[in-house]
């Protein structure tokens, strides 16, 4: 069992991605926030691009609002050119970049008036987790060609299961490249046009399924959006490249909760099979206590011998307040070690829960310096 340095990954120039990733809940904006400041501060050029994060997190940045659009932070110690640029991705306007960016004038004014393609970008299963490897081939990209970043660091989308990030790029584009909606097509053109009674007879069924007004803008979209189609699973797999490369690295965060854990195993795994390279684990929130000296066992017995004196009721409820926190440092502890002990292979970190939540640039220096301790 190893413990991860952080310092040193956010200081090798050979690091130019990071990738937080793990369930949701568990600090991921956080962390990749502290750690964008923190390296900031060591000299670093860094964008960090977040997904959905609180208000709060945006306020702790000294920043109004995050949007799809870099923006510098203000009140960063920077030394030797160090910087740190923030965004949150908007998952609807980084679908129209695309599509104005690869689609002619007149098909890119068809695509963004479609209603069919409205839903899709603003709300279809998997696609802000395909705009979010959009976004991260875009600043790439921008950052190879100005110097503009030397270090992306990127806050995977909160999912259900941690092979979202992984999957849904994928999935949506054999979805924009599959048979279905090529089928849609068939009536327009192609060797379809000889098989045209049985293609009509689906377009009818169709029609009463999805409702004619429905079939008609799939249609109008796909044949407008079909010169694009290539281009989706292309830089698609050339991000997933990127993720392989030795410049990226992935943090997996985890709370000491079973489920979260789980997850982290999981995806630790995946990242090994995918040949993606895993820098460790924080074990971020774990509960730790002062007074460890006093198990909940003393402090509950203690507690129960003043209430049956009938004496120091306020003593008492401090003793079962103790005894409660003390159950969950063991808790968290037995759980965060039992992780270390099935994956030794793995660097981990661990970071003490935090009395309050993360506010401004100070909370978030203090992150940093936990995350590094």
């Amino acid at each position: 069992m190893t413990e991860l340095d952080l310092d040193a990954l956010i200081d090798d120039a050979g690091t130019r991605i990071i990738v937080t990733c793990g369930a949701g809940g568990v600090g991921k904006t956080t962390t990749a926030a502290a750690l964008g400041l923190r390296a900031a501060e060591r000299g670093r050029k860094v964008v960090v691009l977040t997904i959905d994060p609180a208000r709060r997190l945006a306020q702790s940045l000294g920043l109004t609002e995050l949007d799809n659009t870099p923006r510098a932070v203000a009140g960063v110690k920077a030394a030797n050119g160090g910087r740190l640029d923030a965004m949150m991705l908007d998952m609807k306007r980084t679908f129209d970049d695309v599509v104005l960016q690869h689609a002619t004038p007149d098909k890119a004014e068809q695509i963004l008036a479609n209603p069919f393609y409205q839903a899709l970008s603003s709300s279809f299963a998997g696609t802000q987790e395909y705009m979010a490897m959009e976004k991260l081939g875009q600043l790439h990209k921008q950052a190879e060609q100005n110097g503009d970043w030397d270090l992306i660091i990127v806050d995977t989308p909160p999912s259900r299961s941690a092979l979202d990030f992984l999957d849904a790029p994928e999935r949506l584009a054999s979805l924009l490249e599959g048979r279905f909606l090529r089928l849609l097509l068939a009536p327009a053109r192609g060797p379809f046009k000889l098989m045209s009674a049985g293609v009509s007879m689906a377009m009818s069924v169709l029609n009463k399924v999805l409702g004619a007004q429905v079939l008609t803008d799939v249609q109008t979209f796909v044949a407008a959006f079909d010169t694009l189609f290539g281009g989706f699973r292309q830089r698609a797999e050339q991000t997933v490249a990127l993720l392989r490369e030795p410049h990226t690295s992935f943090l997996v965060v985890a709370a000491p909760q079973n489920d979260a854990l789980r997850e982290a195993s999981y995806f630790a795994e995946r990242l090994r099979a995918e040949g993606m390279p895993l820098a460790g684990v924080v074990l971020n929130r774990v509960t730790n206590s002062q007074a460890t000296e006093l198990s909940a066992e003393r402090s509950l017995a203690a507690a129960e011998k003043l209430e049956e004196a009938d004496k120091s009721p306020l003593t008492a409820a401090v003793l079962r307040l103790h005894a409660d926190k003390m159950q969950q440092v063991v808790g968290d502890h037995r759980r965060a070690d039992r992780f270390r002990r099935g994956h030794r292979a793995i660097r981990t970190v661990e970071v003490p829960a935090l009395a309050d939540d993360v506010h401004d640039l100070t909370g978030l220096r203090q992150i940093g310096d936990l995350l590094t301790a």
